[in-house]
C-alpha cells in the first residue's frame, strides 16, 4: 500500500497576503495571516515588509527563516500555536519589537536564540506551553520587560535576573515541575496575588499583632502542606496546536 503523503498546506500569494493587510486599533499597519494552514514560511511576503504587526499564529510553520529580518519595522509578532522548535538568530535584529508571542510551540532551551537578549525594547514575551527545561540567565538584560509567560514547560528553576527585572509587573509561571510548593507559589502570576488584611492598622503600636500574624502564617502553611493534593505537571506536547486548552494565552494579545 501506498504510503499516504503529508497534507501540503495553503499556498499564500501576494495578492492574498495584501487581502489579509488591516489597520489596528491603535493605527499599525497589520499582516493578519493567522489560521490559514500555512506549513512554509510564505516568500512573497517579504515585499510587505513595511508592516508594523505581523500575526503568522495558529498554523503550522516548523521554521522562521532568517529573512524575518527584513521586516525592520515591526514592533509586533505573534507565531503561537505553530509547530516551531526554533528561532533564527535573525530575530535579535527586529530592534523596534515590544510584543513576541512563541507560546504554544516545540522549543526548547538549546534552541532559544542567543538573539533574543538583543531584543532591548521588548515589553511582553510569552514562552508558555513549549518544552523549556531552564530559562538563560541572558534574558535579565531585557530590562524593558513587563510581563513574561512561562508557564507549561518543564522549569525547576527561574533565574534570579529574570525574576528581579525592573519593570517586571507580570510572571506567569504556572503548572511547571518546580521542586516544592513554596517555590510554585512564589512563581505564581503576580497579579493574583493578594496582601494579608488587617483589622487593626499596622502602624498602631501593638507587638501583639505581629506576633499573633506570624503565628497565623505558620499555621496556614502548614495546612497547605497536609492538605494540597500533589500535582502533576502537564507538558504541551499533548496537546493539538488550535487545543481549546490554549484560550488562556489569548490574555497575552496586547490591546
Amino acid at each position: 500500500m501506498a504510503k499516504k503523503r503529508a497534507p501540503k498546506g495553503k499556498k499564500i500569494t501576494l495578492k492574498t497576503a495584501k487581502n489579509c493587510l488591516r489597520i489596528s486599533s491603535d493605527g499599525r499597519l497589520r499582516l493578519d495571516l493567522s489560521k490559514m494552514g500555512i506549513t512554509t514560511f510564505p516568500k512573497c511576503i517579504l515585499k510587505l515588509a513595511h508592516v508594523d504587526e505581523l500575526d503568522l499564529s495558529r498554523n503550522r510553520l516548523k521554521k522562521i527563516p532568517s529573512d524575518i529580518q527584513n521586516f525592520q519595522k515591526l514592533c509586533w509578532l505573534d507565531l503561537h500555536s505553530n509547530q516551531l522548535e526554533e528561532l533564527p538568530e535573525a530575530i535579535g535584529t527586529l530592534q523596534n519589537l515590544f510584543y513576541l508571542n512563541i507560546c504554544n510551540n516545540k522549543l526548547t532551551t538549546p534552541n532559544l536564540p542567543e538573539g533574543l537578549n538583543l531584543l532591548k525594547n521588548l515589553r511582553i514575551l510569552n514562552l508558555g506551553l513549549n518544552c523549556l527545561e531552564s530559562i538563560p540567565n541572558s534574558l535579565g538584560t531585557l530590562k524593558e520587560l513587563q510581563e513574561i509567560g512561562l508557564f507549561d514547560n518543564a522549569l525547576t528553576t527561574i533565574p534570579d535576573s529574570v525574576k528581579k527585572l525592573p519593570k517586571l509587573k507580570k510572571l506567569n509561571a504556572k503548572r511547571n515541575p518546580f521542586p516544592d510548593l513554596t517555590e510554585q507559589e512564589e512563581h505564581a502570576d503576580s497579579t493574583e496575588r493578594m496582601e494579608t488584611l488587617h483589622l487593626v492598622q499596622e502602624k498602631d503600636p501593638c507587638s501583639c499583632l505581629k506576633l499573633s500574624q506570624d503565628e497565623r502564617n505558620k499555621m496556614e502553611k502548614l495546612q497547605n502542606v497536609i492538605l494540597s493534593p500533589s500535582k502533576k505537571p502537564r507538558f504541551p506536547s499533548l496537546f493539538t496546536p488550535n487545543s481549546p486548552a490554549k484560550d488562556n494565552q489569548e490574555e497575552w494579545r496586547l490591546r
